[in-house]
């Protein structure tokens, strides 16, 4: 099991930047997949971004390609997404998610852990 919480939502205007934190907690000592996903009003919960256990390895929405960035500490066992140029369309709650693996997976079903979620709202 794998316990995830979020952090670092909150209100910013359009073309500011907001760093979100993911930390977990429990089972992490194998390796995982670290995924960030999105769910604005009314809409379906879509793959944001998905980091591998090594790092090297990234991947992107293409809403979000050249303005987010996923990076991750396997010390502190925490990811984190900076987002910047950020637009009102990226207002959403952001979920973190994990699962066992090396394949970075853009699907929520092949996640098997998730957090709670952080508001994100960007002012137009």
């Amino acid at each position: 099991q794998v316990q995830l919480v979020e952090s670092g939502g909150g209100l910013v205007q359009a073309g500011g930047s907001l760093r979100l934190s993911c930390a977990a907690s429990g089972s992490t000592g194998s390796s995982y997949v670290m995924g960030w996903f999105r769910q604005a009003p009314e809409k379906e919960r879509e793959f944001v971004a998905a980091i591998s256990w090594s790092r090297s390895s990234t991947r992107y929405a293409d809403s979000v390609k050249g303005r987010f960035t996923i990076s991750r500490d396997n010390v502190k066992n925490t990811v984190y997404l900076q987002m910047n140029s950020l637009k009102p369309e990226d207002t959403a709650v952001y979920y973190c998610a994990a699962t066992y693996g090396s394949i970075l997976y853009m699907l929520l079903m092949q996640y098997d852990y998730w957090g709670q979620g952080t508001q994100v709202t960007v002012s137009s």
